[in-house]
């Protein structure tokens, strides 16, 4: 029972390290680099002023009436 504390606190903080990485490495590929790669597709043939005129024409701004 002498430093039984001691000896399963280094399992479960090797453990929880390791469980903490494998977390961070599957979100960062599973989920943060799809997403970059999306915005980058997006933004490749977007066009803002395209867009402002039909948000225009929609009559979503105020200050910029549809024509």
């Amino acid at each position: 029972m002498r430093r039984l504390l001691a000896r399963r606190m280094k399992f479960h903080l090797l453990g929880a390290f390791l469980v903490s990485v494998g977390c961070a490495t599957l979100y960062k590929f599973g989920v943060a680099e799809p997403r970059k790669r999306a915005y980058a597709e997006f933004y490749k043939s977007y066009d803002p002023m395209k867009d402002f005129q039909a948000m225009r024409a929609a009559g979503v701004f105020e200050s910029a009436p549809p024509k």
